[in-house]
């Protein structure tokens, strides 16, 4: 377990990617506690220098001994690099969280999001479990609706952007709609298709069931989050020609019946959530609203009239942020607390 201490030696793994470069941000914007700050990446970014408050910060690579000394190590380095180092770093003390999708389903575990269960965070073992950017922000609307009327089920489809899959597809974005608009020969790399102008209903990989890895992730982690292996999830992830911030239309089955307005009472109660709803006004959340921003917006608020007790609703939050260093970020807090 970490010890209390009043300020804290904090490793960021992964740091020249885009949720590593994240990672610092939100640690500087939110004045972590920090007495010094380690950062790694591959060995081909060894020596680059970051910045950090003013300061300029060398990149290190892994090692064997690298962690010693480090209390928190923020991890967003991929799975197979997570599936190495993370063990190293929580035998040499220091407690990992991990961005990536590695740890997730381990029951030995815990897999969190502060605003939903951060109680789980006192069984942990040295590694803790950031969950996938879609899911984190679907189950901080989905925890206040469940507390007071239960959710049987979960229909999902989500929007999401290509800082998603990192910055090698945000400049493939930028750099095919540049040329489809000056009439040049578009090229693929980081994804099957174009995505400028276009929309992948693909997301990871496709599953014997028909269904992608990312789509079945939202499915497991949501009932492990929630603690509730009762509630039905169905995921479609869909890639969409956005830079920044996951957008997702949910379709919430309820035990007991909820109203639209009763919906936006609880939601507006409820932490790291903005109910932004005023459709007669044309105000509903979009993504160059809530780039940038914490909380995870919600609108589009209304009764399902095709079942008994069902509400639509549209959510969008910063997947950079809340789906991934902001909620990396704040369970380090949790855990210093």
């Amino acid at each position: 377990m970490l010890k209390k201490k009043n300020s804290y030696v904090v490793a960021v793994v992964g740091a020249t990617g885009a949720v590593g470069q994240e990672m610092m941000l939100t640690l500087e914007q939110r004045d972590f506690p920090i007495q010094s700050l380690r950062l790694f990446a591959s060995e081909r970014s060894e020596g680059k220098e970051l910045d950090f408050k003013g300061q300029k910060i060398k990149v290190e690579r892994l090692t064997d001994d690298c962690f010693k000394g480090i209390d928190i190590a923020l991890f967003s380095a991929g799975a197979e690099r997570s599936k190495i180092w993370a063990p190293v770093a929580a035998k040499s003390g220091c407690v990992v969280i991990d961005n990536s999708s590695q740890w997730r389903m381990d029951p030995e575990v815990p897999l969190v999001v502060p605003e939903v269960n951060s109680h789980d965070l006192s069984w942990h073992k040295g590694i803790i479990a950031n969950p996938n950017c879609s899911t984190i922000q679907m189950v901080v609307v989905l925890k206040p609706i469940h507390d007071v009327a239960r959710i049987k089920r979960v229909v999902v489809t989500t929007f999401q952007s290509v800082s998603g899959t990192g910055m090698k597809a945000m400049d493939e974005l930028m750099t095919q709609t540049t040329d489809i608009l000056n009439f040049r020969e578009i090229k693929t790399n980081v994804y099957p298709y174009q995505i400028a102008f276009n929309v992948l209903p693909h997301i990871d990989k496709f599953l014997e069931n028909g269904y992608t890895k990312e789509e079945m992730k939202m499915v497991n982690e949501t009932k492990k989050i929630m603690g509730d292996d009762s509630i039905r999830v169905t995921a479609t992830t869909v890639r969409v020609p956005v830079f920044r911030c996951h957008s997702e239309s949910l379709n919430i089955e309820t035990e007991k019946k909820l109203t639209a307005n009763e919906t936006r009472a609880i939601l507006a109660k409820a932490k790291g959530v903005i109910v932004y709803d005023a459709p007669d006004k044309n105000i509903y959340p979009m993504p160059i609203i809530v780039a940038d921003k914490d909380e995870t917006y919600v609108g589009r608020i209304r009764e399902d009239e095709s079942i008994e007790n069902g509400i639509n609703m549209w959510i969008v939050a910063d997947n950079l942020r809340k789906g991934a260093a902001l909620n990396a970020v704040q369970i380090a807090e949790e855990l210093i607390k």
